[in-house]
């Protein structure tokens, strides 16, 4: 007998992907969905007895695991999505298995130790270029494209782009910076483009991710993780990959979500918005954090208050040319 959606479990009888579920947001992404009910695919090139390019440990299996041990349906496949022939069979793969497809998220490379490297434009190092737009641009192209293609003939579905900060900047070097304001521009060109097939197109960025290599980087674990307020009292506002995750399961289950498409959302945001909790109850709210800048060195604050200006003054300007070119446009 099929099993009925109940409140808690919303996306029982739906699909959804999670391209870069081997940890981080990917991983929580997975375990929320899974938690609500959907049939998970956690997709990632980490898998048992192959360890990640980056060197840290986490694989998709463990990350199916965690699901299936929770009472979800989770399967792990170990899939390169910088290559197009190894997309198209898994999303062969899934439709024939599922004659659907609801959810596609991607995270992919949202940890690359490339586009953690920071530095100014002279300092930029173009022999990691291609590395870094390769796997943290052009996989999320080959996976949008054929994840919309496997969505179209149902005219209906969720792709969510997964980023950093609400604002156009992230943080990184000139290659990264590039990477992450086309993962949240592109979703808007591709919601115009998908609106008549049904399709919502969004990024999310989550606040501050207590992700597993944040943890190591502070010397804690998720058991004593607030100790490291006392390096970073920022980091007390942080949140668990869980958490954008039961945010993303929350708009897959709002039946007016296309009236988000296009959009760059956040984690906090939705939190309010839907009345979600962390695993442990907390209601983490990056948005409404003051933020202690006294962490960080005087020459990023300079930075920060000469880039914000400047990003002002230029969305201010190209939101008045766009309402100019509109008017233009026959109704």
């Amino acid at each position: 007998m099929a099993k009925r959606r109940s409140s808690r479990t919303p996306l029982t009888g739906r699909v959804a992907l999670v391209a870069g579920a081997t940890r981080g947001a990917g991983r929580g992404i997975a375990r929320a969905l899974g938690e609500a009910g959907a049939t998970v695919y956690c997709t990632g090139r980490s898998v048992t007895g192959k360890p990640s390019p980056y060197g840290r440990p986490e694989t998709i299996d463990e990350t199916a695991a965690m699901i299936t041990a929770a009472g979800g349906a989770a399967i792990a496949l170990r899939v390169d999505h910088t290559n197009e022939d190894a997309v198209k069979a898994l999303f062969r793969r899934i439709t024939r298995a599922h004659k659907r497809l609801d959810i596609i998220v991607d995270s992919v490379a949202g940890e690359d130790p490339l586009m953690k490297r920071y530095g100014h434009l002279w300092q930029a190092d173009p022999k990691t270029a291609d590395a870094i737009f390769r796997q943290g641009l052009t996989s999320r192209i080959i996976t949008a494209k054929h994840g919309a293609l496997a969505m179209m003939p149902a005219k209906r579905g969720l792709i969510v782009e997964v980023t950093e900060n609400d604002m156009l900047g992230g943080g990184g070097n000139p290659m990264a910076q590039a990477v992450k304001m086309a993962q949240k521009v592109l979703p808007l060109f591709w919601a115009a483009e998908l609106a008549p097939h049904g399709i919502t197109v969004m990024a999310i960025t989550p606040g501050f991710l207590r992700s597993e290599s944040m943890l190591q980087h502070f010397g804690v674990t998720e058991d004593n993780w607030r100790d490291a307020g006392k390096r970073d009292p920022n980091f007390l506002v942080s949140e668990s990959p869980l958490f954008v995750g039961r945010a993303i399961a929350a708009l897959a289950a709002d039946p007016k979500v296309r009236d988000r498409t296009g959009m760059l959302v956040s984690s906090w945001e939705l939190g309010r918005d839907y009345g979600l909790a962390d695993y442990d109850g907390r209601r983490p709210d990056w948005g409404r954090h003051t933020i202690d800048f006294s962490v960080l060195p005087p020459a990023w604050i300079d930075l920060f208050r000469t880039g914000t200006s400047l990003e002002i003054k230029w969305l201010t300007t190209l939101a008045a040319r766009t309402r100019k070119f509109r008017a233009k446009i026959p109704s």
